[in-house]
């Protein structure tokens, strides 16, 4: 069967295709060389005509062309009267692609997975690990670690003082909670994966902010739900899109990210927590709020409490959050708050999946947990500095560039004048720079114009990506997307 790849699938796949050494032709020849080999491509597959794959990454026809005449001449691909070129029958289909396979965040996983190499990456807006896990982690070694290993060490719940000190910790923040409550994690991303596998089926209707993390809406689209997106405002999702959703949709889950939403850094206000939360109860819709980035506050506004808050006697609502940005991402610390025949099926998949996190993570992060809110603005003030200075980098060297300063969170949400984001994040790995287009959190198209830029880059790197971005933007306005042809090779 022979299945047509288009032309946005296949520029993901090919991710930083661009980057390194040598002629570009030879290049992208090389990267979809590899996507067959790794099965990614398979035997029969249909490759996109070469103007539109050209379009599709920024370069010339003749770059496409050439790249083609050297698959052929490696027999991997083969032209056909009526059929277009697709990869030859002969090849062989491994048993599964070593790629990772999925949707918009398949490319920035095999970043993780290939290493950044040469380039400035703003797929991830992390930095490193706080200083005082070093002595939490002390404190665990000296303190705890006898009667850690006097336990069998399955908590697939999650250890109980971790589950006491997250319930003290969202009790302190006006959300009254009990310890089985809560059911902790291997990171945020385990917790989004498990709320999906309870309240999702195939074809459920889940809505979303536009614009959302691509990886966010990937682990909705992996059980195959459907995706219904609403845009924002300067106070969060807009509200009579959302009324209108609502009650003509019946959605099986409301995902929304109140505390400093990623991209854009938005704090959702009061009043739409409490209206969402009213129209959540009128339509019987669960809600799933994402607060990582809940903390890391840029502005004076004071914190809501979390949307569970606000929510009346029977409404659904499941909060998830992590010690990812405000601690450290490599703690793998996350956890789940809900209601507790929820969180009780959210615990049986969990088993299922690993039998519980590592206790002496967790025992770490229970030590630390007390200490979050002091963690999370010193963070904040240290990203604060270098959203100053991202700031002002970028109104001096690119001015045409336009954001809304976020209330917090970690990166810009950056507009491009009249530019498809897409062709210019394929220019920008020529320069040295993964870029992250709109499309990618936007599936409408209403921000394809869009780039995030994270600043959570050192003072230095910081500098060295504004001139980078730059040299790619006056690139791009002055000759195009497009190089010159290339000699193409004789096979």
């Amino acid at each position: 069967m022979v299945h047509s790849r288009t032309v946005a699938e296949l520029a993901e796949l090919l991710g930083g295709w661009s980057v390194g050494t040598g002629p570009l032709y030879r290049k992208l020849a090389d990267a979809l060389a590899r996507l067959i080999n790794d099965g990614a491509l398979r035997a029969g597959d249909r490759l996109p005509a070469e103007r539109s794959l050209a379009g599709a990454l920024a370069t010339s026809r003749a770059t496409v062309v050439g790249a083609y005449e050297e698959l052929r001449g490696r027999k991997l691909i083969e032209r056909r009267q009526g059929s277009g070129t697709t990869v030859a029958e002969r090849v062989a289909t491994p048993v599964g692609d070593g790629r990772v396979a999925g949707g918009r965040a398949t490319a920035m996983f095999q970043r993780l997975i290939d290493g950044q190499g040469p380039l400035i990456s703003l797929a991830w807006a992390a930095q490193g690990g706080s200083a005082e896990v070093a002595g939490a982690l002390d404190e665990v070694l000296r303190y705890d670690m006898t009667q850690l290993l006097a336990d069998p060490g399955y908590h697939p719940r999650g250890l109980p003082e971790l589950r006491e000190a997250i319930a003290r910790y969202y009790t302190e923040l006006g959300l009254p909670t009990s310890a089985d409550q809560i059911l902790v994690t291997t990171g945020a991303h385990q917790a989004l994966v498990v709320v999906a596998e309870v309240y999702l089926r195939e074809r459920a209707r889940v809505v979303v902010e536009a614009p959302s993390w691509p990886a966010c809406m990937d682990v909705f689209r992996a059980v195959k739900a459907e995706l219904v997106s609403i845009g924002l405002d300067d106070e969060g999702i807009r509200i009579p899109e959302l009324a209108a959703t609502l009650a003509e949709q019946v959605p099986a889950l409301l995902y929304v990210m109140p505390s400093h939403h990623n991209p854009t850094g938005i704090l959702m206000s009061d009043a739409r927590r409490r209206r969402i939360a009213e129209l959540a109860a009128k339509y019987g819709v669960p809600i799933l709020e994402d607060n990582a980035y809940a903390g890391i506050a840029h502005t004076e506004s004071e914190l809501p409490p979390p949307l569970a808050a606000y929510a009346p006697l029977g409404v659904e609502t499941v909060t998830v959050e992590s010690l990812g940005k405000a601690v450290w991402g490599g703690l793998r610390i996350g956890w789940l708050r809900g209601p507790v025949e929820i969180i009780e099926r959210c615990a049986r998949r969990k088993a299922l999946a690993d039998l519980g996190s590592p206790v002496i993570d967790q025992a770490l992060a229970a030590r630390l947990l007390p200490q979050l809110p002091d963690l999370a603005a010193k963070r904040a003030v240290e990203q604060r500095a270098r959203l100053d200075q991202l700031e002002q980098l970028l109104t001096e060297r690119l001015p045409a560039w336009s954001w809304r300063r976020p209330d917090g969170g970690a990166s810009l949400w950056v507009a491009l004048p009249e530019v498809h984001a897409d062709v210019f994040a394929q220019l920008t790995l020529r320069h040295g720079v993964e870029v992250i287009p709109g499309s990618s959190m936007d599936p409408t198209g209403a921000h394809d114009n869009y780039v995030r830029i994270p600043f959570t880059h050192p003072p230095e790197v910081l500098t060295e990506l504004v001139q980078r971005l730059g040299r790619a933007w006056d690139e791009l306005c002055r000759h195009g997307p497009s190089e010159s042809a290339p000699l193409r090779p004789i096979i």
